[in-house]
């Protein structure tokens, strides 16, 4: 959805793995396409290395949440290995995060969380009347896209993390990213591929 924190969570990682040391580093500057109110115009984008194995690389993209980029959102989709989708937890907000939603398991082909590894961002937890983790469980149950039976370390099975994306904070938004990876290269282990795409929704 626009305005949920896309481009705060993948300028927090920036940021992140700058000040520590951490698995991966960043190896490009972060470009950044907005308008003069923050929000995203075609995409953001940055490239990580692994710092464990230098030969693996992740490109990480956001891009835009409103409605009329969806033909943008679908050709940048193209190619991507994971997805971490940001979702802003404030209650008057549900339906349109969900909408979103659907039109990213449209966009895959029913493909998400099956081929496709499905991070959620669970973000503004820090902000007043939001939905807490338990609430948006049963959302995503009712929804058919989290599955009780699957073990958290299931490379099919969705992994969710409550954040606030600000810098100052930054609950979660490392891990999320670690997680997806994880998932990635689960996915890719048999194969020969190009650098994973991760894509921030």
């Amino acid at each position: 959805m626009a305005g949920s924190g896309k481009t705060t969570a993948l300028k927090t990682l920036y940021w992140q793995t700058m000040a520590q040391k951490m698995d991966v580093v960043p190896v490009s500057e972060l470009i950044n396409y907005d308008n003069n109110k923050g929000a995203t115009l075609y995409y953001d984008r940055c490239t990580f290395q692994s710092r464990k194995q230098e030969s693996i690389y992740y490109w990480v993209y956001t891009i835009p949440g409103r409605p009329s980029y969806y033909p943008i959102r679908k050709k940048i989709f193209e190619g991507t290995d994971g997805v971490l989708f940001v979702f802003d937890s404030r209650t008057r907000f549900l339906e349109e995060n969900l909408e979103s939603l659907k039109e990213l398991r449209n966009t895959t082909r029913n493909k998400l969380d099956k081929e496709i590894p499905l991070i959620v961002l669970l973000n503004k937890q820090d902000l007043e009347d939001t939905i807490g983790v338990e609430d948006f469980k049963q959302i995503l149950i009712r929804e058919k896209i989290w599955n009780e039976n699957n073990h958290n370390l299931d490379i099919k099975a969705l992994s969710l993390f409550d954040t606030c994306a600000l810098y100052e904070s930054r609950n979660n938004i490392y891990n999320s990213f670690y997680e997806c990876t994880r998932k990635v290269g689960e996915n890719i282990l048999s194969q020969v591929k190009d650098a994973p795409i991760i894509t921030a929704l």
